[in-house]
């Protein structure tokens, strides 16, 4: 687990490296101190020689400075490499994401995996400063430390090495306590961010129906959760530092009760005993030391786990090793295909089509029949749980995904426009796309007429979600950004729902007039977006229950028929009725 994070030092080694190097050469500094001040106590103080005094005072100012200097290098050397580390170790797990299919995305949730790339790497950034430093500086400082007490006074060494064992057994019954709470906590926090996120993104739909009350209740709850746990993992980690202190503050009590007999007896002078109280104030702090790094582990360990599981997981979808980089055409089979969603029932039955390169096939069907489901097979964007899907006469398996889903534009339910202008959003479909190309592809979508509207054209800004332009103007933008990408195959899932029927209608006559040679898949809810289609198929419960052209369905379907009669009929008699 800490090999694999470690992985992502990479350029930082070298100040990895470097950072316990000046930690060592400062620990060396700082145990020399205390000799010296036992020297002038003894040889300066008590003996009255002013020289000897002087001399090893400007020894020790000398020492405390390139002290100083040592510390300040190692805390620079430390935060560069943690710092670095932790961004690394971002790109490493935003890189594996981008590779997930939907399946995996789906296992963790998205807002799982922003709590992993934010709050658990900052932890992990935080502890492996505090190893490649502090976990340097406290063992040593403790040793030297140690070792100089002995060489002054064994008995008095005694104390420390019985008092030690004691507090390192306490303190990992205490780690052992507290970790399943922070484990929670992170767990708590991932439904924190989901809340959020929810919340934001529906905003508009939260104020219109006066929900902010009910927001703010949902929001508290999940925040008091995170509150109680963090108390209780908090308490127990608490009890760390006073147990701590109450075991070392005993040694130095007893350092000095054992140490003033010594005095007395004449066996240890007062610069010894003074030397040894501050080698204990050391000891001390280096135990205190320990203690943070131990409890910044323990609240560490849950998210270290939680990292490596991202960095762990395979992508259920991969190309295989030597994939086939063309797409003939884009001519497409199912053959005996299901379906299902991980650990769900079959979504999809049975579902075999043929369909020819160029053909504009529709797709309806009720809610909850599985029309999204069917198309978002074709790029692979999920795999079939049984039979094959071709497309250009190859399965898709045997494709190199890059090119496969280059060459399968879909424009899906949920229109996504990022922050940037029109451009920069149309560009994501041709990163080099001429002026030609964007004046192309705007009048095939129908989208030229309102992007000449804007003052600034092509370099209008959009806001994050694409906020600042109406529903059907986003739908007609996302279907230029797909065309852009010159497809054999044009998914669109209900994708021209916020536009009236006759831009619907002149979209798909441009459609048939300027790209009769990509194969067209519409998903509608309307009747008329469908209706001029060469094929149509009909979906009812994940199966196809007809799949003919438009004016044999109406004769001889009865779902199509239905559909057809509750909005072409209904609509005439509404409009007899005004």
């Amino acid at each position: 687990m800490i090999k694999q994070l470690l992985k992502s030092v990479r350029e930082y080694k070298v100040v990895s490296i470097l950072t316990p190097i000046f930690v060592s050469l400062e620990v060396i500094l700082d145990v020399l101190i205390p000799v010296l001040m036992t020297k002038i106590i003894d040889d300066g103080i008590n003996q009255n020689d002013m020289h000897t005094i002087i001399m090893i005072g400007g020894i020790l100012i000398v020492i405390s400075l390139f002290s100083l200097l040592f510390g300040w290098l190692s805390g620079k050397f430390a935060a560069i490499a943690s710092s670095g580390a932790a961004k690394n170790l971002r790109h490493d797990m935003f890189y594996k994401i981008q590779d997930y299919s939907f399946a995996n995305i789906e296992k963790f949730s998205s807002s799982s995996l922003v709590t992993r790339l934010t709050t658990d790497v900052n932890n992990i950034q935080m502890m492996y400063q505090m190893l490649i430093r502090i976990a340097i500086r406290a063992p040593m400082m403790f040793i030297f430390s140690l070792f100089m007490v002995y060489m002054i006074n064994a008995h008095l060494a005694l104390i420390f090495l019985i008092v030690a064992p004691i507090l390192g057994f306490l303190l990992i019954l205490i780690a052992n306590k507290a970790h399943p709470s922070f484990e929670t906590v992170f767990r708590t926090y991932d439904d924190l961010n989901n809340n959020v996120q929810e919340n934001v993104r529906g905003i508009r739909v939260v104020k219109s129906f006066v929900q902010e009350d009910t927001e703010i209740k949902k929001f508290n709850n999940i925040s008091d959760k995170i509150y109680d746990h963090f108390m209780k993992a908090e308490k127990l980690v608490a009890l760390n530092t006073s147990i701590m202190r109450l075991c070392i503050y005993s040694a130095i009590v007893l350092i000095c009760l054992l140490g003033s007999r010594y005095v007395i007896a004449g066996s240890l002078s007062t610069g010894e005993l003074t030397g040894v109280i501050t080698y204990a104030a050391q000891i001390l702090n280096s135990l205190m030391m320990l203690s943070m790094v131990y409890v910044t582990c323990i609240i560490s360990i849950p998210s270290i786990e939680r990292v490596i599981e991202v960095l762990n997981e395979k992508p259920s979808i991969q190309s295989k090793r030597s994939p086939i980089k063309e797409v003939k055409d884009g001519s497409i089979e199912f053959r005996d295909v299901s379906f299902a969603y991980h650990r769900g029932k079959e979504v999809l039955k049975d579902i075999n089509l043929s369909i020819k390169s160029g053909e504009m096939i529709g797709i309806i069907g009720g809610i909850g029949s599985s029309k999204s489901s069917l198309v978002n097979l074709i790029p692979r964007l999920y795999d079939v749980t049984h039979g094959s899907i071709s497309v250009g006469g190859i399965d898709v398996r045997d494709y190199d995904l890059e090119i496969l889903r280059d060459k399968i534009s879909v424009v899906l339910q949920k229109n996504v426009l990022f922050s940037g202008t029109i451009k920069e959003n149309l560009c994501w479909g041709k990163k080099d796309a001429t002026k030609e190309d964007l004046d192309r592809v705007c009048k095939i979508a129908c989208a030229s007429e309102f992007i000449e509207k804007f003052k600034d054209g092509y370099d209008t800004y959009i806001d994050q979600g694409g906020t600042n332009v109406s529903g059907g103007q986003k739908q007609r933008l996302c279907i230029a950004r797909a065309l852009l990408k010159e497809p054999k195959i044009l998914i669109l899932d209900d994708s021209t729902s916020a536009v009236d029927t006759k831009t619907d209608a002149l979209i798909r006559m441009y459609y048939r007039k300027y790209i009769p040679d990509v194969t067209k898949i519409i998903i509608a809810q309307r009747i008329s977006s469908v209706e001029d289609c060469d094929r149509v198929i009909v979906l009812d419960n994940g199966r196809i229950d007809a799949f003919d052209t438009p004016k044999n369905l109406l004769k001889h379907n009865k779902i199509y028929q239905d559909v057809y009669n509750s909005q072409v009929k209904g609509s005439d008699e509404h409009e007899k009725r005004k």
